[in-house]
């Protein structure tokens, strides 16, 4: 007998694990640990989901998200025939490394990186090749050192998960200078529309004005409180897109999806209101949690890493705590900060009763 074998690589892949959503003896919690919007989904996007719902649910969707792909386009002033669909943005890391890479090859990522790209370099067999980072933020000598005649891809989440940090518009382009044109840079700009920085941009300058080897991915699932849909896009070149449409599934965007991100990427003003919640709240929440002696580390998504002066074991205490008064948070000890937690902005209520109960803990 002969036992079935995966291919190489998928029994070294440590399972995603999602945030928690309830505490046993709790019938509603206060959930801060998957950096989900606190502001919901447009109005304007339920309404069109339901729409959707009753007038076609026996019918497929356009698989090309055609009108999706107008609406994003014309928000963002982008063309429309370099930009794809797909369900979440998760889904298309794991095609681009499909794409572009298999066993043997070497595909860069940073030390604090979003935990799925393990995950997916795995998936395909490829060797991860992890870089350090300098002071929680992404470093491009040690990338550019990193490369190796194998590397295929880097991937470069801007602003990082669970981090915050950024690299400047300067940064980024200097990572992709310093890159052979053979090497795929795939920017992951979930959390793009958070950034309140004048030197940082999404990348889609890099698209427009380099060679075919740049793509940037961004999602619905953040800012504009779609996470339950699971809609993602990327703009690219037309030859990266090719790849990709070779490769996804036919109908990976659902009819609901659809229409609930059409109306989502257009109301413009729900997505404003949404900024400014996060922007009057994570300088407020970083400092007060600085005040109680914790280290924030400078955020520019919807989430603080709050690092503990005592070190693991008190953020694990604090994490318990926190729970027993029906508030969850993300310990990070799977990215290595086993020290600190991180903390999704919520709602103001939510915010208040985090503070509440963290000055508790403290004191």
């Amino acid at each position: 007998m002969h036992p079935l074998k995966p291919r190489d690589g998928i029994l070294n892949i440590v399972p995603y694990k999602a945030g928690d959503a309830k505490i046993e003896g709790f019938k509603t919690v206060i959930k801060l640990a998957s950096n989900e919007s606190p502001m919901g989904p447009s109005p304007k996007a339920i309404d069109a989901t339901i729409a959707a719902a009753g007038a076609g649910m026996h019918l497929y969707p356009d698989p090309a998200c055609t009108q999706l792909r107008q609406a994003i386009g014309e928000v963002h002033d982008l063309d429309p025939d370099q930009i794809i669909c797909s369900n979440g943005s998760e889904e298309l890391l794991h095609l681009l490394a499909k794409g572009y890479a298999t066993i043997g090859d070497e595909i860069i990522y940073c030390q604090y990186g979003f935990i799925a790209y393990p995950i997916i370099i795995h998936g395909v067999g490829a060797t991860p090749v992890v870089v350090p980072e300098d002071n929680y933020t992404a470093n491009v000598d040690a990338i550019l050192a990193a490369v190796t005649d194998k590397t295929k891809i880097v991937n470069l989440a801007n602003p990082n998960n669970p981090t915050g940090t950024y690299l400047s518009t300067s940064e980024v382009k200097r990572l992709r200078d310093g890159l052979r044109d053979d090497i795929l840079l795939v920017l992951d700009a979930a959390y793009a529309e958070y950034v309140d920085k004048q030197d940082y941009d999404a990348g889609f300058d890099l698209v427009n004005n380099g060679l075919d080897n740049t793509i940037v991915t961004r999602t619905f699932s953040k800012i504009y409180g779609l996470a339950a849909a699971r809609v993602g896009w990327a703009y690219g070149p037309k030859t990266i897109l090719d790849i990709l449409h070779r490769i996804r599934g036919t109908f990976n965007v659902s009819a609901l999806s659809q229409a609930a991100a059409i109306a989502a990427v257009h109301d413009r003003e729900h997505v404003a209101k949404t900024k400014a919640h996060n922007l009057k709240w994570l300088p407020k929440l970083s400092q007060a949690l600085e005040e109680l002696g914790m280290t924030v580390t400078p955020s520019q998504g919807n989430f603080i890493l709050a690092h503990f002066p005592g070190g693991p074991e008190q953020a694990q205490a604090a994490d318990t705590f926190l729970r027993s008064k029906g508030i969850i948070v993300r310990p990070v000890g799977n990215y290595d900060l086993a020290g600190a937690l991180r903390i999704t902005i919520g709602t103001d209520s939510e915010n208040d009763a985090l503070l509440t109960e963290m000055t508790a803990f403290f004191a």
